[in-house]
């Protein structure tokens, strides 16, 4: 089958992006690519379009870029990076968020029908309270309803505080794969890193108690060394099932 050249472009950056861990130090960075990469991260899906997530730049220049290498174990994806961006999560701001796109709904319900808009009133100002509240033994509540509900139909099981908590991440792992496709799209390498001092990052950036790091990637134009080796993934075979 012929590929479009957007279909061949799209594969390309996939089969080059590998996670750099050693960045150029002498050729000239472009932060303006970073905010571009941004852009289009949030633009990834997300659970119910709530965009519980914010994007922390650390740049070189930041006084506190230096600092945060070393909480990341002094990684060299770190200390060599020419920016640090640094993901987090802010399931506290569900209320705001959850309003905004009900907002927005109504802001554009010319192009929508009013059981459309009924619909979205509902989800938005009844169920994601439901689900994203805080209440004392609400947790236990919430388990329950979805066990008696899921006695007689198709009921989602996941309402956990940790299932929300991670329903929480994968959206911004979702944004973060999209930025670091789109830097390397762009040109420059990425390294994502889970090795950090979450409370004491916490601290130097100020972020909201209530915030969470998802990760943090390392950002530069990668040199070769910076490969620690060919690429290893297991056999396809044992990735994808067929039923």
């Amino acid at each position: 089958m012929h590929k479009s050249a957007q279909e061949t472009a799209f594969f390309d950056v996939v089969e080059a992006r590998r996670s750099v861990r050693i960045f150029d130090q002498e050729e000239a960075f472009d932060y303006a690519i970073v905010e571009k990469a941004i852009q289009a991260a949030i633009l990834s899906p997300n659970s119910s379009n709530l965009q519980l997530y914010q994007f922390i730049r650390v740049p070189e220049t930041s006084k506190l870029k230096d600092q945060l290498a070393q909480l990341c174990m002094r990684q060299k994806a770190a200390t060599t990076a020419r920016e640090l961006v640094v993901v987090i999560t802010r399931r506290d701001l569900w209320k705001s968020r959850a309003e905004a796109n009900y907002e927005f709904i109504l802001n554009s319900r010319q192009n929508q029908s009013e059981k459309k808009v009924k619909q979205v009133g509902n989800y938005y100002k009844n169920l994601i309270p439901k689900l994203f509240g805080k209440y004392p033994g609400w947790t236990l509540i919430k388990k329950t309803i979805a066990w008696w509900v899921g006695l007689r139909r198709p009921m989602v099981r996941e309402v956990s505080e940790t299932d929300v908590r991670i329903s929480v991440h994968k959206s911004a792992a979702l944004a973060s794969m999209t930025f670091m496709l789109s830097m390397k799209a762009s040109g420059y390498d990425t390294c994502p890193m889970e090795g950090f001092d979450s409370k004491r990052v916490k601290k130097l950036l100020k972020l909201h108690v209530a915030s969470e790091i998802c990760m943090i990637i390392g950002c530069g134009k990668g040199t070769p060394e910076g490969i620690y080796g060919p690429r290893f993934r297991v056999p396809f075979e044992e990735l994808v099932v067929e039923k």
